[in-house]
């Protein structure tokens, strides 16, 4: 619900508060502008949401998607309906597609009576119809088609209303799902992909079978077979994503080397597959593997192992036949794969593969937002910040990375306005750990560099890894005790919530009161952990069980755009799984 100016959340939105300053600068990129909308939503604040896009399409009327979402909430926040219909019909006749959208989810909440039933279907059925390659999020369609199906029952298609209905799929069975619009999806049989498969063609000769698993692979055409980069998550992917690219590539070439970006599961997981269907196969990669995966052996089982969207977790025995400790060039069937390790980024293990000639680097996870999984003491900001020079200075056209959303984002126009940004981050947070500074205090600064404004495209992938690079340096700086006092004394989760449940008089309602009203506030993170710590004392109270996943669903709501793990450790805390939009 909205929050009222007497009831304001206890914790702050630091993505929320950084997009909103982003959004005044010059010329803010669309996906700040959706990301704003999106987290706007999220956080129930329609009436800010309708004053800052009011303001953005009042200073720049040419931008329709001002427009359309100053309309949209406008009336989500119960103001002046006609001058919000004005609003989005502006940006309908600016800029169709996305505007069309935004204005058939509104058209479709109003009472049938008001005969704009019509135009919400046209709308609806216009961005539904249109092409996976449109650009048009494949997410959306999440939420369009609940909205359809209202539309079509106020037309008294009550046919085509249940058909709407039943591809709305869990958003109308149960009323407290959230409202998503992420291209994601997870299953417990199958994983978490990013989107619907497809098969990308980057560069002459290079393929990119994206959707198929968590991890993307890429497959170059050489005079001899195929080279394989990385394998996916498992052996059946890994078939999935081979049988699709050898429709573009022909049934009859061979795989005849495979290199591998770095030791994650989700990118070594289908080796055998290849191996097995490919006798004679050679296995490439960095010097360091051997230890990453000893790293991974031996680290502590992951939060909801189930959730674990990379497989980084899992144990895979892999013996590469070649390893790489120094660049090197490969001439494979008349094309030349250069190979360059690197270490830091997500791992120490990585390696870039560098296509000279179709002006292709392909980086593998060197720009994982996480910089390394975040369960793992892997990865560092002085390796990233090399990996990125070491890139940029080969002035690739294009860059393909291990995951579609990063190929998406993270392209090479970014590396110089994001590197940037970041080295100013990371000089920022040493030297707050060398004054003491608290990890929460650090992130509390939410630093956004002034050099940012001249690079609007970079904000984005800025805020994806900001939070992460700070904790990552801070926890590899920095000892058990901490400079606040944290660490010297360590308290179970038992104990704190005997502590809590005598501070609230040992009832249940004490701790389902207070997280009730964190969860109104919009503080979803800190009333899943007060009702976590209340169903420690009191295992079978109902309000609590319901209050619990309430919270998740709004952290689902939360993170769909920003973080596939945080995503995934919530859906699975949840018990709850998300198909593939309609």
């Amino acid at each position: 619900m909205p929050n009222s100016e007497t009831h304001q959340p206890l914790s702050r939105n630091l993505d929320l508060e950084a997009l909103r300053q982003a959004v005044r600068w010059p010329n803010p990129s669309p996906l700040v502008v959706l990301a704003l909308a999106s987290q706007l939503l999220a956080a129930g604040q329609d009436d800010q949401a309708r004053a800052v896009f009011t303001e953005l399409a009042e200073q720049d009327p040419d931008q329709p998607l001002y427009a359309a979402l100053a309309g949209l909430f406008q009336a989500r926040a119960g103001h002046d309906l006609d001058q919000a219909l004005r609003l989005l019909d502006r940006a309908v006749a600016q800029a169709p597609g996305l505007s069309n959208y935004f204005r058939g989810l509104l058209l479709a909440q109003l009472p049938a009576a008001l005969g704009k039933a019509g135009t919400a279907v046209a709308d609806l059925e216009l961005v539904l119809a249109l092409p996976q390659q449109a650009g048009f999020p494949v997410g959306l369609r999440r939420a369009a088609y609940p909205a359809l199906a209202a539309a079509y029952q106020a037309l008294g298609r009550s046919g085509d209303a249940e058909v709407a209905r039943r591809r709305a799929g869990p958003a109308l069975a149960d009323p407290d799902f959230p409202s998503l619009t992420t291209d994601w999806w997870l299953s417990r049989e199958d994983g978490f992909h990013f989107g619907p498969t497809q098969i990308v063609q980057p560069a002459a000769g290079v393929h990119v079978a994206q959707g198929f698993d968590f991890a993307d692979v890429t497959a170059i055409l050489t005079g001899e077979g195929i080279v394989l980069v990385d394998t996916t998550t498992s052996r059946a992917h890994v078939r999935a994503a081979l049988a699709e690219l050898r429709t573009v590539t022909g049934s009859s070439a061979p795989v005849t080397h495979v290199i591998l970006t770095h030791a994650h599961t989700d990118h070594i997981g289908g080796l055998e597959e290849v191996r097995a269907t490919n006798p004679g196969v050679e296995v490439i990669a960095q010097a360091n593997f051997a230890d990453e995966l000893r790293l991974q052996r031996h680290a502590p089982p992951i939060l909801f192992r189930s959730a674990d969207p990379s497989g980084a977790g899992r144990w895979v025995d892999v013996v590469p036949d070649r390893l790489v400790g120094a660049p090197e060039k490969l001439a494979i069937g008349g094309v030349d794969v250069i190979l360059y390790p690197i270490n830091g980024g997500e791992t120490s293990d990585g390696l870039v593969v560098h296509l000279p000639d179709q002006g292709v680097a392909i980086v593998g996870d060197m720009l994982m937002p996480q910089l390394g999984a975040p369960f793992f003491p892997e990865g560092s900001a002085e390796g990233l910040l090399q990996a990125m020079a070491l890139v940029e200075g080969l002035a690739p056209r294009t860059v393909i990375h291990g995951h579609t959303p990063l190929t998406n984002l993270f392209t090479i126009a970014v590396f110089p306005g994001l590197a940037l940004a970041l080295s100013d981050l990371y000089q920022r947070t040493l030297q707050a750990i060398r004054q003491g500074t608290p990890l929460a205090d650090i992130l509390a600064t939410n630093h956004l560099p002034a050099s940012l404004r001249d690079h609007p495209e970079a904000v984005l992938p800025y805020l994806l890894l900001r939070d992460n690079l700070v904790k990552r340096v801070h926890h590899q700086r920095t000892g058990y005790w901490k400079a606040d006092g944290e660490g010297v004394e360590v308290f179970t989760a038992a104990a704190w919530a005997a502590a809590l449940d005598l501070l609230g008089g040992q009832t249940a309602a004490a701790f389902s009161h207070a997280a009730a009203d964190l969860l109104d506030r919009g503080d979803a993170a800190l009333a899943l952990r007060l009702a976590e710590y209340g169903l420690l004392r009191h295992t079978d109270d109902r309000p609590l069980r319901d209050l619990r996943r309430r919270a998740l669903y709004r952290l689902l709501e939360r993170y769909q755009q920003l973080s596939p793990f945080k995503f995934a450790i919530y859906a699975a805390a949840a018990g709850v799984e998300v198909p593939p939009a309609p």
